[in-house]
């Protein structure tokens, strides 16, 4: 289990980051993948005199490239959409690592430095960009934020005879031409592009594989005799949960050629020791949904370019102590805590809680 103060943490820290520009093997595409260390801001955006042009500046700050903000200005609602989906993304890659050596240390120069590798942290980078990008982007067109889309009317459902379409649906049909048209297409000659652009596509297609059907009966005492249904995405977090599995079996992949077109594809790469015999190839192409990386991660046991180690890293003794700790040990120190407790709800409208006192101990890594 999650410790409580842990996860209320997490629910409480809310923030909006911001890109710049910088060169790196791939054009980034937008959100944590951008190769300058993000910049934490609040979330509220400061109130602007011309409230009709205010998104301009918020497109501005996000240092764009030129199509993207011209995609970003031409509707008010776009440019808060991409905040929100950064900030989601952001936290929802530390909840998911929380536990892990590479806790998605987001902050100096650790993050653009993985960006310039292959590595499976790289892989879900990617995907957790995309993804949060189509999800916040669905989400905004059901909530009414956005000028130029509604609720999914989903058209194309089945058994249309045996309820009737209502509510208001996230509109996932309308987000993922966004995403695509923002995202645009990348050079697929170089593998490392082809990669990025692959893990970019498995975030969009996690999102539509979370797409589910809900209804609401209507009818005599709920008989059912009508139903209305809307089409909802899966929360973030299980988004990010089915990402974090995809990372944990992400394919180490290399390059070869395809002797009947000239062209290069992607094909699973195979140890030094373990060469295919001579002949046609029988490595299997890589399943669509996999994510895929082109080299081996460092530990981030210790400090390096890519995390800051784990050294003094908090840990959960009988979770992950031994593994994040590298085999240092760990340090333990007593502490006592006061924290509200039995709580209850008094009429009316407000809660009163006791102040309890209890010692705890507190695990982290040997340096």
């Amino acid at each position: 289990m999650l410790d409580g103060h842990l996860l209320l943490g997490w629910l409480s820290f809310t923030v909006i980051v911001y890109l710049f520009n910088l060169p790196g093997p791939t054009t980034a595409y937008f959100g944590l993948t951008g190769n300058e260390p993000l910049s934490i801001l609040p979330l509220s955006s400061q109130p602007e005199e011309n409230v009709g042009r205010a998104h301009y500046k918020l497109c501005d700050r996000l240092k764009l490239e030129k199509k993207q903000r011209r995609m970003c200005r031409r509707d008010p609602g776009v440019a808060e959409t991409l905040m929100e989906a950064i900030s989601m993304s952001a936290l929802e890659c530390q909840y998911q690592f929380r536990f892990e050596r590479w806790n998605c240390t987001l902050e100096g120069r650790y993050r653009a430095n993985i960006l310039k590798r292959g590595f499976k942290e790289t892989a879900f980078l990617y995907a957790v960009s995309s993804a949060g990008l189509t999800h916040a982007m669905a989400k905004a067109c059901s909530a009414g934020r956005m000028e130029r889309c509604t609720c999914d009317e989903a058209p194309d459902l089945e058994n249309r005879k045996a309820w009737q379409w209502g509510g208001c649906g996230d509109n996932l049909k309308y987000s993922n031409k966004f995403v695509k048209d923002f995202l645009g297409k990348r050079s697929n000659k170089d593998l490392r592009a082809r990669v990025d652009m692959h893990n970019t596509n498995v975030g969009m297609k996690v999102i539509k594989a979370g797409v589910e059907t809900t209804c609401k009966c209507h009818g005599v005492s709920g008989s059912c005799t009508v139903q209305t249904c809307w089409r909802q995405l899966s929360p973030f977090h299980e988004i990010g949960k089915q990402l974090k599995q995809r990372y944990e079996t992400s394919l180490k992949v290399g390059s070869s050629t395809n002797e009947a077109t000239g062209e290069g594809e992607i094909s699973q790469a195979r140890p030094q020791q373990e060469q295919p015999p001579p002949g046609p190839s029988n490595d299997p192409i890589p399943r669509t949904m996999d994510l895929l990386h082109i080299e081996d991660s460092p530990s981030f046991c210790r400090h390096s370019k890519y995390s800051p180690g784990t050294s003094a890293r908090k840990c959960y003794k009988d979770k992950n102590c031994d593994a994040i700790c590298c085999g240092r040990g760990h340090n333990t120190q007593s502490r006592v805590v006061t924290r509200p407790c039995q709580c209850q709800v008094r009429w009316c409208c407000y809660v009163e809680c006791k102040q309890c006192t209890q010692r705890e101990e507190v695990y982290t890594c040997k340096g």
